[in-house]
């Protein structure tokens, strides 16, 4: 199970999630849910404490690294993010191919492999440049910390701003998987699959620094959807 850390930038801090979080997540999560429409986000301090349950127990099983997300300037919880779905290729070769978890002391183990997912921000933080931050801190974490070959993100295919914004990070379109399984609103979807691979990192590091570092001028009707 990869170590709990604090991952800090100039807009953004994320921090480990935890069950003292659950009340914020909560209030982050009532303020404006029409970005919400093609990602599981809690509504209520009770549906919120269960998002928060699930979540540790994957952490405890060596699956995911869960955080919440705060905005720098005043600590404010704007949202939640993670790393999910953790591969590790250690030990002999198994066959067929299938993620797996630790091999041997899962308080050490780091993965070979990760995805981004479960993340969503409130209205308020959408568009502010909180996404593309907490984006480049947790890819410099899986390139740089634990030297990943693979960081996978998927989107429902239908959901072209969060797609654009998968695609802004620089990762890459690996196909649709069509039909894929059912979407929040009951219907069958498709889901875009994206990946970046440890030699494609430094140009998307580069190209992730300069949107960062640049000026931010963004109107509140243009603020993308940046849940996937």
């Amino acid at each position: 199970m990869p170590e709990s850390v604090f991952l800090l930038g100039r807009t953004v801090r994320l921090e480990p999630l935890a069950e003292r979080h659950i009340e914020a997540l909560a209030a982050a999560s009532a303020e404006d849910r029409s970005s919400y429409a093609f990602t599981p986000v809690p509504h209520g301090v009770e549906a919120t404490a269960r998002y928060v349950a699930d979540a540790l127990a994957a952490q405890q099983a060596g699956h995911a690294l869960p955080f919440a997300t705060l905005r720098a300037s005043d600590g404010l919880v704007v949202g939640s993010t993670r790393f999910l779905n953790l591969d590790y290729w250690q030990g002999p070769v198994i066959w067929p191919p299938a993620p797996r978890g630790p091999v041997g002391d899962p308080l050490s183990a780091i993965p070979d492999a990760a995805e981004i997912g479960a993340t969503w921000l409130s209205s308020r933080a959408q568009g502010t440049g909180i996404n593309t931050e907490a984006k480049l801190l947790m890819l410099r974490h899986a390139f740089e910390t634990w030297g990943v070959r693979r960081v996978s993100m998927r989107a429902d295919a239908r959901n072209a701003r969060s797609r654009a914004a998968i695609e802004r990070l620089g990762a890459v379109l690996e196909g649709v998987h069509r039909a894929h399984t059912r979407g929040l609103d009951g219907l069958v979807r498709g889901t875009a699959f994206y990946s970046i691979l440890d030699e494609e990192w430094p140009g998307a590091r580069a190209q992730l620094e300069r949107r960062v570092e640049a000026p931010r001028v963004v109107a509140a009707e243009t603020r993308p959807l940046i849940s996937a």
